[in-house]
């Protein structure tokens, strides 16, 4: 079973983009090769397809090594709904919510779950790169470790550990995570990548030098800073696309639970878009697009938008004719009502937006499936989309039931709402990935300011096209030829 793990200094050090550039690699060289990480803490989730919910970075890493994502490859998935509390996907069904301390005595019982699944994906494939999570050495978590050395020390594989540069202090993160290592840890650890550099390398060399001499494990290659757009691992995470000079204004609500931001991406990925988050009413602005996102708990971040006044800012919006695109939690929150009889979120019923005839009840129930649908005839945004095909996923805790009203049209097959050409919502994430979906909404927005459209752009083709453009930088940084050994392929 041949594997690695890669482990990085700190959270954010470019662990996924890194496995991501390495299975494309070894994709484009003829091996099968498979991402896997045992355990994800991530709002941004995706829906595989027999129905099973992993991280979204681990999709994104399935399409680097161009096979289908699999429930194997992200057995354990947290998904924080409370300060303290998680709820927990295991082979990509809920589990249960459990607080920290509760989840750390379950750990015992599932890291065997996680170890099951490598160890399938192992047996199919030539290799398995293996994500760790946050910093590699964080010691008063050593005894309950299941995804950084203490699942490489499980598996018997060995590590690269990445640094990044670019937020300084690298030299000293490397050897404090070497120095924290026990002597098993040290001896797995097999090589050291130095991760967004800017600048003249050769500056670098003596402290490399040095690097080596202190740990004894060589260093890799020093990676520079990619200009790289790839979907962030966690909604959090996730960078927001704004400039002044853009002639299309989208504006999305970053609410506290925000999950699956990624639904906008295909925004962001065009130059004349500003994509812009709003936390407080005073970013609210006039915006061309008001976009209110998923969220892993619905209640709650609905009563933020009150306490907050933003929630009185949309209402003002839809008034004076704004247009609104709600997905998935931001969907249910449009509604008249919301209730939570078995306590799911947070218990009781709550006032929504009432922007559609729609009242929602949420289940310990969970719906998780791939979609694959039409959008329905309509006006405004949608009106030269009608018959487009939509590719997306569902997943949410609550169900929606929405009553007769003259001026409500489906907005796709399956389901969906559209209220008199200007508010839309529905349960689909991915809904604007399809090919000239974003570009068509564009292309609305602009008409309605009088501007012309510019050339279409191909999501997908564009997702690709980063993944190779940074595959391309990390090869032709790094000594393939070590980490071929590193692998046992030489």
């Amino acid at each position: 079973m041949a594997g690695l793990m890669v482990l990085g200094t700190a959270s954010n050090a470019g662990k996924s983009a890194m496995v991501a550039a390495l299975l494309r690699i070894y994709a484009n060289r003829g091996y099968r090769v498979a991402p896997f990480k045992a355990q994800n803490m991530a709002l941004n989730s995706g829906i595989t397809d027999d129905g099973s919910e992993i991280g979204r970075a681990q999709i994104v890493q399935a399409e680097a090594a161009r096979i289908p994502a699999d429930v194997r490859m992200n057995p354990i998935l947290l998904k924080p709904t409370a300060p303290g509390v998680s709820q927990v996907i295991v082979n990509g069904r809920v589990y249960k919510n459990l607080e920290t301390r509760a989840y750390y005595a379950e750990k015992k019982k599932l890291f065997p779950k996680a170890l099951a699944a490598y160890e399938s994906l192992a047996d199919e494939f030539d290799f398995v790169l293996c994500e760790g999570a946050g910093s590699a050495s964080e010691i008063n978590l050593k005894s309950v470790d299941m995804v950084n050395m203490g699942f490489a020390k499980a598996a018997d594989i060995p590590a690269i550990l990445i640094a990044d540069i670019d937020r300084g202090g690298m030299f000293a993160s490397v050897v404090g995570t070497w120095e924290l290592f026990d002597d098993d840890e040290r001896r797995r650890l097999k090589g050291i990548v130095v991760n967004r550099f800017r600048g003249d390398v050769s500056i670098l060399e003596p402290g490399l030098k040095i690097l080596e001499e202190r740990t004894g494990v060589p260093v890799l290659g020093v990676v520079p800073y990619a200009d790289v757009r790839l979907e962030a691992e966690d909604s959090l995470a996730m960078e927001f696309h704004e400039t002044d000079r853009a002639s299309v204004d989208i504006a999305v609500i970053r609410l506290p639970h925000i999950s699956n931001v990624t639904d906008v991406a295909p925004f962001q990925m065009m130059a004349d878009v500003s994509v812009r988050a709003i936390t407080r009413v005073g970013e609210f602005g006039e915006p061309d697009l008001l976009i209110i996102p998923g969220t892993k708990n619905t209640m709650a971040d609905l009563k933020w938008l009150k306490e907050t006044g933003i929630y009185a800012r949309i209402l003002r919006h839809a008034e004076k004719g704004g247009i609104i695109f709600s997905i998935c939690g931001g969907f249910q929150m449009m509604g008249d009502t919301l209730s939570d009889p078995e306590g799911v979120e947070s218990g009781g019923t709550m006032e929504g937006l009432k922007l559609f005839p729609m009242d929602t009840i949420f289940s310990k129930e969970k719906k998780q499936c791939r979609v694959e649908t039409t959008i329905s005839p309509s006006e405004g945004l949608l009106k030269n989309l009608s018959g487009k095909k939509v590719a997306g996923y569902e997943i949410h805790m609550g169900q929606s039931e929405i009553k007769e009203a003259g001026e409500i049209k489906r907005l796709t097959e399956t389901g969906g709402v559209v209220k008199n050409g200007r508010l839309y919502g529905t349960y689909i994430h991915g809904f604007f990935d399809a090919p000239h979906i974003a570009e068509e909404i564009v292309a609305a927005l602009k008409k309605e300011k009088n501007l012309p459209p510019k050339v279409a752009m191909d999501y997908a083709a564009f997702k690709d096209s980063q993944i190779e453009k940074l595959a391309s930088v990390v090869e032709e940084a790094l000594d393939m030829k070590k980490l071929d050994e590193i692998l046992g392929l030489l």
